[in-house]
């Protein structure tokens, strides 16, 4: 078996979760030498999140109800302070 690392996301309300990947994924995905993994976790959580609700707002059926497009806003400067760039400059996608 390939090793692995464990690493536990928790949330202010003290839940959490654990999720163990193969550390040979990690190396493939670290941009930065130093990069630790759940710096690249957090970089993938966060590209998933922003991917999802800009999905939900602008390729769903209907008009997304006005807390999931404050959430959209929200996580897209949240995205833009995480990587320096917006999520249209990173992924080449944007309205």
């Amino acid at each position: 078996m390939a090793e692995t690392v464990t690493l536990t996301i928790e949330a202010d309300d003290g839940t959490e979760d654990e999720l163990t990947v193969p550390t040979s994924l990690l190396a493939m995905l670290r941009e930065e030498d130093d990069e630790t993994p759940p710096e690249i976790v957090g970089d993938i959580a966060m590209f998933g999140l922003a991917q999802r609700v800009h999905g939900a707002i602008h390729h769903g059926q209907g008009d997304a109800p006005e807390e999931l497009v404050d959430a959209e806003a929200q996580v897209m400067e949240l995205f833009e302070e995480r990587f320096g760039a917006t999520f249209g400059e990173l992924t080449g996608h944007s309205h």
